[in-house]
């Protein structure tokens, strides 16, 4: 299961030889914002999902990876999911991730933070809907949420370019327990997470991801981030998701072990959409 765990983490970390170093490599020129990130704590899941129930979110120019795809070409997790899933060769693959930070601002401004107060995101993998078109540099992901615990400060990312809803978002650790949860409209999730064995990563360990918000948003903005240093530990066995309420994501399933992730710095900026896009 570690390795298949592996190719996963490559198929949704978008790892970039080129990104080396503590800091990330510079982004391109023409960024509307700077988005920085450093110091985040959080626990991330993996999850299929039935995108049917999510279409009105996707915009024209791109269209969902989906499990049969992955299971064509021989990611383990992908085939060892459809012999007990048949009837999900059509659903999508995406990660979800409740994270505080020591840092998390946008042109210089952060969210008031309620005690333990986090962000979390919903993304889906993504891939151009014409096979020549390009997105640009990055593992592309549409994102499906994206829940701040400030009213305001969620108006203002969208304002600034960034998808984003409100809900209460929260992080604590408990011991060497951390423990995430989302209170949203009509839906709650809860995360635990008791991280185990070695520590993966540091600082040659980087990525890019060309985040694209959803059609719902009316944001004409492509995002694009850069980060280096992640570090990771997987989750125990007794680590756990649950999903209750009226959302897409009550349907849901997890896929491999969930993992606590930390220590990278992130730079980001949201770009105008390029014509055709």
């Amino acid at each position: 299961m570690r390795a298949a765990l592996l190719i996963a983490l490559i198929l949704w970390a978008g790892a970039v030889p080129g990104l080396t170093g503590q800091d990330p490599a510079q982004l391109p020129v023409g960024s509307r914002t700077s988005w920085v990130i450093a110091g985040p704590e959080e626990v991330v899941g993996w999850f299929t999902f039935d995108p049917t129930r999510v279409s009105d979110r996707l915009p024209e120019f791109v269209r969902f990876v989906t499990v049969g795809e992955l299971a064509n070409a021989g990611i383990p997790w992908a085939v060892q999911y459809l012999a007990n899933h048949a009837a999900h060769t059509a659903w999508g693959v995406s990660f979800l991730e409740i994270v505080r930070a020591d840092t998390f601002a946008i042109n210089g401004r952060e969210p008031s933070w309620p005690e333990g107060g986090a962000v979390a995101v919903w993304f889906a993998r993504i891939l151009p809907a014409d096979p020549t078109a390009q997105l640009g540099p990055g593992l592309p992901l549409l994102m499906l949420e994206f829940w701040v615990p400030d009213s305001a400060y969620a108006a203002f990312m969208r304002q600034q370019g960034y998808h984003a809803t409100y809900a209460d978002v929260r992080v604590r650790r408990r011991d060497n327990r951390w423990e995430g949860s989302i209170a949203g409209a009509g839906f709650t999730v809860n995360a635990r997470c008791t991280p185990i064995g070695a520590e993966s990563g540091g600082p040659s360990s980087s990525g890019s991801q060309v985040l694209v918000p959803p059609e719902t948003s009316g944001l004409g903005t492509i995002i694009r981030v850069a980060f280096a240093g992640h570090r990771e530990r997987m989750c125990s066995e007794a680590s756990s998701w649950t999903i209750q309420g009226h959302h897409p994501l009550t349907e849901a399933l997890a896929v491999e072990s969930a993992s606590f992730q930390f220590g990278y710095r992130l730079r980001g900026g949201a770009y105008a959409r390029a014509p055709g896009h």
